[in-house]
């Protein structure tokens, strides 16, 4: 038998709940005894994720991720199915690395996202949105999310070139690390696309998702072709920098670690794209964003604070957004930790004088034996500018969702 069928023979008889092989049976291999095994031998190996070579591994990662939203936006009401928006969709991940030498590896990542209906483009006439960042036409969509290559050394750190997040990629929100990052954080993911409605009823022209800078918080937040590097770490700091996309350029700063009974993680990156608006995937603007989270260890008290400064140099539009949580992660239950917490956005905006804020209140429940968590949680959204858009004043946006998510 092949040396390569080995694993899939081992496989072939957990699978059948043992082999037991007697003397007497073991010396009798005559005829079509293991037609069978050789069969689903095959089988196995025919649906068994395999190395390209015998050099690199192969890991397969991801999650699965759905949501059910009651919305009301002060005319209208609505339940809708959806994914969690692309860039948190359910994905698969392949990664794969291999020892060059002691010290210095190679490897690779491919991440595929699949979304039956992609919350980012709902709105109150698309209950089943659509693709964004693929430029998708139908409700069901697959997109490359990354492909890169990478070459990483323990003492020089590791460059990573190919479809990629860069430095500056949602770089504030990452800090959080109270298990509730998915449902609330300070981009618009359940509401990007859907109308503002005045007092009178009808729709003002503009968005939720339009309402602060960015959405708000979200400035240079999808992947891009670009060159990165990563530092490795020193006491718990880290540095990044990457460069891409026609001119567009981020570094920034990290740090991880455990002080005075606390759990900190800090960031500060900036990041500047002069490529203009017809080349570059963000636009001629520059944008800083840091994020600091703490959590005490014994009580599992935690708290989040995310800025954002942001400048379009070419409308001069600029603005600031402040994001806040606070809550607390404690396992009360069998089944995994339990987080509640609430949050509250300010974003204000130099364009229309506009200020747009949200608050909210959610709680996460993880579920450890099968790597999975949900959540269910309650956001109010408002907004107010100088009677551009809503000069008899706008009716606030309300949203109640229930979701899950469990990892592979």
């Amino acid at each position: 038998m092949k040396k390569q069928s080995l694993s899939a023979l081992a496989a072939a008889g957990l699978l059948a709940g043992g082999l037991s092989v007697t003397s007497a049976s073991a010396a009798d291999l005559g005829g079509n005894c293991c037609a069978d095994l050789e069969e689903r031998i095959a089988e196995l190996e025919a649906t068994t994720a395999r190395k390209g070579n015998r050099k690199v591994s192969l890991t397969i990662s991801g999650w699965v991720a759905e949501q059910v939203t009651y919305w009301d936006d002060g005319v209208e009401d609505n339940v809708y199915v959806t994914g969690l928006g692309s860039t948190l969709a359910t994905n698969v991940k392949f990664t794969g690395q291999a020892t060059i030498v002691p010290g210095w590896t190679a490897g690779y990542v491919l991440h595929i996202e699949a979304d039956g209906s992609d919350s980012l483009t709902t709105n109150q006439v698309t209950p089943r949105g659509p693709g964004l960042l693929g430029g998708a036409v139908s409700n069901n969509f697959v997109q490359t999310m990354q492909s890169f290559w990478f070459i990483k050394s323990e003492s020089l750190g590791k460059v990573s070139i190919g479809l990629q997040s860069m430095v500056s990629d949602n770089a504030a929100i990452l800090v959080d690390g109270s298990g509730s990052l998915v449902p609330a954080n300070w981009v618009a993911f359940d509401f990007l696309s859907f109308g503002i409605r005045n007092n009178a009823g009808g729709f003002t022209g503009a968005t939720w998702g339009g309402a602060g800078i960015c959405i708000p918080g979200d400035c240079f937040g999808v992947p891009a072709n670009s060159v990165r590097y990563d530092s490795p770490t020193f006491a718990g700091f880290s540095a990044s920098a990457s460069w891409g996309d026609d001119e567009m350029w981020d570094v920034g700063i990290r740090y991880a670690g455990e002080l005075h009974g606390f759990k900190l993680a800090a960031t500060a990156v900036y990041a500047e794209s002069s490529g203009g608006t017809a080349s570059s995937l963000f636009g001629d603007a520059d944008y800083f964003q840091a994020g600091l989270y703490a959590q005490h260890i014994g009580t599992g008290l935690f708290g989040l604070v995310n800025y954002g400064d942001f400048e379009n140099n070419i409308t001069t539009d600029e603005g600031e957004v402040w994001y806040f949580k606070a809550g607390i992660r404690q396992k009360w239950n069998h089944l995994g930790a339990t987080v509640l917490y609430g949050e509250y956005l300010n974003s204000e905006a130099s364009i229309a004088s506009r200020e747009f804020e949200w608050y909210g209140v959610g709680v996460v429940q993880e579920i450890d034996a099968a790597a999975m968590s949900m959540w269910l949680k309650y956001r109010n959204m408002s907004v107010e500018d100088d009677g551009t858009v809503c000069a008899a004043g706008c009716q606030d946006f309300d949203e109640v969702t229930f979701g899950a998510l469990i990892n592979f």
